[in-house]
């Protein structure tokens, strides 16, 4: 799985861990915690949909 996610999306992944942690880990942190789970999952959807596109051979598109 992680090979079809290529850097970016496993930063993403990292990112979206990250996240959950924040917000498991301290109340007051909320917004913190949440801004890092989107910004890993944009980075993860970003990773995926660029590696779809490539091995359909519009790699150049994004």
């Amino acid at each position: 799985m992680f090979d079809k996610l290529g850097a970016v999306g496993i930063v993403g992944l990292i990112l979206a861990l990250g996240g959950l942690g924040v917000i498991a880990y301290e109340a007051p942190l909320i917004a913190a915690g949440v801004a890092l789970v989107l910004a890993g999952l944009g980075l993860a959807a970003f990773a995926i949909v660029r590696n779809l596109l490539s091995s359909l051979g519009m790699g150049a598109m994004v």
